[in-house]
């Protein structure tokens, strides 16, 4: 199992502890009352409140957990169908040189994968969390996208691993590139087109293209990003 977020055993266990006292919470009987004051002697609580005013109940813990989860994921594969969506554009290969291949084609992914976990960097433990489920939803498509050309179980995970590892390369390369110019052309040369030619000007397009997404999701609030509104520049404005 890859992960992007380190997770601790004692964070694990705490969560683990919080599950076991919801569930506790809701096997606990209830203890007797006298006689007047159980629950079912009672009117309902809001029986004289007109029945557009009276408070949505809230979930059981539990449940209001797998429903947090539940959101976290949609949200995480809406902002990868956008990622994908603009990894997908022709630009990238018929126009800048990227080749048409499955290396090429997963380097345009991860570039743009970097660019929205970049943009989460440094952000509050929930935007942490939401980038740990991109990443996971990210995985998961790989691996069922090797599973359906054909790879065995044993294919896919060693390939994963590697896919995997190699993203966390490339991440490493593109933060360093965008303090330094020239660190930045040689990742996008070495990554992207690996032993096809770029021409300079290939590589510049893909400089500027680089930098602009980077502003531009600077721009926007976390708060849209972890629900999923992930928007990029123009590509036209790129070239």
């Amino acid at each position: 199992m890859v992960s992007y977020r380190a997770e601790t055993m004692e964070g694990i266990t705490r969560e683990a502890n919080a599950d076991r006292r919801d569930f506790q919470g809701i096997a606990t009987p209830p203890t007797a009352s006298a006689p007047g004051t159980c629950a079912i002697d009672k009117p309902p609580r809001h029986a004289n409140l007109p029945a557009d005013s009276i408070p949505a109940e809230r979930p059981p813990p539990v449940f209001a957990a797998l429903h947090r989860r539940r959101e976290r994921r949609a949200a995480a594969l809406a902002a990868y169908t956008s990622i994908v969506e603009r990894a997908r554009e022709p630009t990238f290969y018929l126009g800048w040189g990227v080749p048409d291949t499955l290396d090429g084609r997963f380097e345009v992914l991860a570039l743009h994968i970097f660019l929205v976990l970049n943009r989460l960097k440094g952000e509050a433990n929930e935007a942490a969390v939401f980038a740990q489920e991109l990443f996971d939803t990210m995985f998961g498509d790989l691996d069922s996208t090797l599973r359906e050309m054909g790879a065995g179980d044993l294919g896919v995970g060693r390939r994963v691993q590697a896919m995997a590892k190699g993203l966390y390369g490339r991440i490493a390369a593109y933060e360093r590139g965008l303090g330094d110019e020239a660190e930045m052309a040689a990742a996008l040369r070495r990554n992207l087109f690996g032993t096809a030619a770029a021409s300079p000007a290939q590589l510049a397009a893909f400089s500027d293209y680089v930098r602009r997404q980077v502003a531009v999701l600077a721009a926007q609030p976390v708060t849209r990003l972890i629900v999923g509104a992930v928007a990029f520049a123009p590509l036209e404005a790129s070239g």
